[in-house]
C-alpha cells in the first residue's frame, strides 16, 4: 500500500494544501475566536525576520517608530467620510467598559490615519517640523467575513506608516519611495517573490487616498496577492483634523499626507509562492535558521555536530543544532523539509569515519557528502543560489501564466483559469472593472507599457493586470 503524503498535493487542493502546511508546519493555529490567529513560535520567528529586515529599510527612509493607542473614539473616523464608508462593514466597536456603558462608543484600531492626525495637528506648527515621517509596528482589527490563517484574519500584525508634508511633490515623492526602495527591495531581495509595482484604479484604491500604490505577486495556483501598499492622501485628512503648518512665506498651508503598509499576509504569501508538496521553502536571506545541522544517531555524532555548528555561526550562518538523537532520525528530517530550511547538515557514525556530512538542500532537492572542513567557506555561496532560484521560479511562474489580452471576455477567461490578464486600461475602463467583479475577478493594478508605475489615471499606453485574488 503506497504511504500517504504528509501534505494535501496541491494540484489536487490548494487551499487544503495550504492549511495542511500551516497545521505540520508547526506555523500557526486558529484563535477562540472567529478569524483571529495564534501564531506559533516558528511562524513568529518568520514574521520577526521580516520586521527586522522592514524596519531597517523603514529608518534608513527617514521614518521614526512610535506607538499609538488601539482605542480611537468613533467619532474620530467620521471626519473624513470616504474613510469611515470605506472601513464600516469591517469595525469592531467597544459600547461597554467598566461595566458601563461608555459616553462614546471606540473603535478597536482598524488602521490609524485619524488618531495619528489627531496627534500631528498638535505637533505640526511650522514648516520647520516637516517632514514628519512616523511608523508604528502594531495589532489591528478588521471583522473578516472569509478567514483565512495569515491572509485574511480579524486581528493581524502589521506596520502603518504615516507621513506629513508641505508639498504635494514631496508626499508623492515620499509614497513612491516607500513603494520601491522599502517594499519591493525587500520582498524581491529578501523574500525572493517577485512583485508588480502598479497603481490601483479609483475603485481600488484606500478610502480616503487620491492614489494607491501596490505591490502584486502570483501565487502557486495562480491567484494574485496584495503583498503591500502606499498610499498618497492628498490633504483629505489634513482638512478633517485641521493638520495646518505656517509655510516660510508665513501663511497657514495644509499638510499633504501619506500612509503605507505591509503585514503578516506576507507569511502567506511567502507560504504559496515558495511552498511546494514536501513543505514550505524559506529564502535563506529570511530564514531564521539557515542551517539545521543534525546528528543522526551516537555520542560522537552529538558532540560533532555541536563543533560543526560552532564553525557556520562563526561564518556568519543562523544555526540551528539538532541533537534529538532519542527522536528517530526520519521524522525529524520531515520536520525540517516541513520547515523549509534551506540545507540541512546531517552527521552519522559512517561520515564521521569518512570526514564527511551529508548535505541536503531544500530548495533544489537533493543530498550530496560533502568535507565537513569545507562546509563553512561553501555554504554562503549555495544560499546565495537558492535565494536567486526561488526569485527566478517566482518571476518565471508570473511571466509563463500572464496572457495578453484584448476583450473583457478573454481577460475574464484568463483569470478563471488560474492565471493573470495584460489588457489595455482603454479598453476595459470602469465598466468593464465593473464587469469583471462580477465574477470575482479584479484589476489588481494599472502599469504603464514600460513596466513602470503610471503617474496619474491616464488611459493612455496604461495596461491593466486582471486576476483572482486572494
Amino acid at each position: 500500500m503506497a504511504k500517504a503524503p504528509v501534505l494535501t498535493p496541491q494540484a489536487e487542493d490548494f487551499p487544503r494544501w495550504y492549511q495542511d502546511l500551516i497545521n505540520k508546519a508547526e506555523l500557526a493555529d486558529n484563535g477562540p475566536v472567529r478569524g483571529t490567529m495564534v501564531i506559533r513560535p516558528y511562524g513568529y520567528g518568520l514574521w520577526e525576520r521580516m520586521q527586522q529586515e522592514m524596519d531597517a529599510r523603514i529608518k534608513d527612509a527617514g521614518a521614526q517608530n512610535a506607538y499609538f493607542p488601539l482605542f480611537i473614539p468613533q467619532s474620530y473616523l467620521t471626519r473624513e467620510a470616504e474613510h469611515v464608508e470605506g472601513f464600516a462593514p469591517e469595525l469592531a466597536v467597544v459600547t461597554h467598559g467598566g461595566g458601563k456603558e461608555l459616553e462614546e462608543p471606540v473603535v478597536v484600531r482598524p488602521t490609524s490615519e485619524t488618531i495619528i492626525n489627531d496627534y500631528f495637528s498638535k505637533w505640526v506648527q511650522s514648516y520647520r517640523d516637516l517632514p514628519l515621517l512616523i511608523n508604528q509596528w502594531a495589532n489591528v482589527v478588521r471583522w473578516e467575513m472569509r478567514p483565512r490563517v495569515f491572509l485574511r484574519t480579524t486581528e493581524f500584525l502589521w506596520q502603518e506608516g504615516h507621513t506629513a508634508h508641505a508639498t504635494y511633490e514631496d508626499a508623492r515623492d515620499y509614497a513612491a519611495y516607500i513603494h520601491r526602495h522599502v517594499y519591493a527591495d525587500f520582498m524581491i531581495n529578501v523574500l525572493g517573490i517577485d512583485v508588480v509595482l502598479g497603481r490601483k484604479t479609483p475603485k481600488e484604491r484606500f478610502a480616503g487616498a487620491i492614489n494607491t500604490l501596490t505591490l502584486e505577486a502570483m501565487m502557486g495556483d495562480g491567484k494574485a496577492l496584495q503583498m503591500g501598499t502606499s498610499h498618497e492622501l492628498g490633504t483629505n485628512f489634513s482638512k478633517a483634523f485641521n493638520t495646518t503648518y505656517l509655510s516660510k512665506d508665513g501663511k497657514q498651508e495644509l499638510a499633504w499626507q501619506t500612509s503605507w503598509g505591509s503585514s503578516t499576509r506576507m507569511v502567506g504569501g511567502l507560504i504559496m509562492s515558495h511552498g511546494d508538496d514536501n513543505g514550505l521553502r524559506v529564502p535563506p536571506r529570511l530564514a531564521a535558521v539557515q542551517v539545521v545541522v543534525m546528528a543522526i544517531k551516537g555520542d560522537e555524532a552529538v558532540a560533532k555536530v555541536r563543533e560543526i555548528g560552532d564553525r557556520l555561526k562563526a561564518a556568519g550562518l543562523r544555526v540551528q543544532i539538532d541533537d534529538r538523537t532519542d527522536t528517530p532520525f526520519g521524522r525529524r528530517a520531515v520536520d525540517w523539509e516541513l520547515k523549509g530550511v534551506p540545507v540541512r547538515v546531517e552527521v552519522g557514525p559512517r561520515d564521521l569515519e569518512a570526514g564527511t556530512a551529508m548535505l541536503a538542500r531544500r530548495i533544489p532537492g537533493g543530498k550530496e557528502p560533502v568535507r565537513i572542513e569545507a562546509l563553512a567557506g561553501l555554504l554562503p555561496k549555495l544560499l546565495e543560489e537558492d535565494q536567486a532560484q526561488l526569485l527566478k521560479e517566482s518571476r518565471d511562474r508570473r511571466e509563463s501564466r500572464t496572457t495578453d489580452v484584448t476583450t473583457i471576455e478573454e481577460a475574464a477567461e484568463a483569470a478563471v483559469a488560474g492565471g493573470w490578464a495584460r489588457i489595455p486600461w482603454s479598453t476595459l475602463g470602469q465598466e468593464g472593472e465593473d464587469k469583471l467583479a462580477e465574477q470575482a475577478v479584479s484589476v489588481r493594478c494599472l502599469v504603464a507599457e514600460d513596466g513602470s508605475v503610471p503617474e496619474a489615471d491616464d488611459a493612455r499606453g496604461t495596461v491593466a493586470i486582471v486576476a483572482r485574488a486572494y
